[in-house]
């Protein structure tokens, strides 16, 4: 029997619905312009899981998906366009959107792509220039 916790989420309208279990790898906010752009936001808030940790349980079928780069695979809600998660097939990561987990208890420990940062967030977090060594990048930290 397993002592994970399961997490509940699904897209802006419930068509799709979703789980995700234990424990993320990291989790922050990205500053990076893609994810700016795609959350229409100065910021993005990440939780970034193992892809095993993410099921689908509902509407698997309502999801469609757009790669602007090969390091995104981008995915949303066709019914109502909600975005659900993005698939990083370079980290091995899925990140699904903070925003659409309402009872995970989202800790951000960092800031990434934070050189590109739109708005300054004086928060005490790490904040690197691009992604943390573990992820597959300089791990170069900057001042806030």
């Amino acid at each position: 029997m397993s002592t994970s916790t399961v997490y509940k989420g699904s897209c802006f309208c419930g068509a799709v619905q979703f789980t995700v279990t234990g424990k993320p790898a990291m989790q922050g906010y990205c500053h990076c312009e893609s994810c700016r752009t795609w959350a229409a936001a100065p910021a993005n808030a990440f939780t970034l899981w193992d892809p095993k940790s993410v099921s689908v349980t509902q509407g698997s079928d309502n999801i469609a998906s757009f790669n602007k780069t090969a390091n995104s695979e981008r995915c949303w809600c066709k019914v109502c366009g909600g975005h659900l998660f993005s698939r990083h097939p370079s980290m091995e990561l899925t990140d699904v959107y903070a925003a659409v987990i309402p009872d995970f208890p989202f800790k951000p420990g960092m800031h990434v792509h934070y050189q590109e940062a739109t708005l300054h967030i004086y928060d005490g977090l790490a904040k690197l220039r691009d992604l943390p060594k573990e992820a597959g990048g300089s791990g170069e930290l900057i001042a806030e």
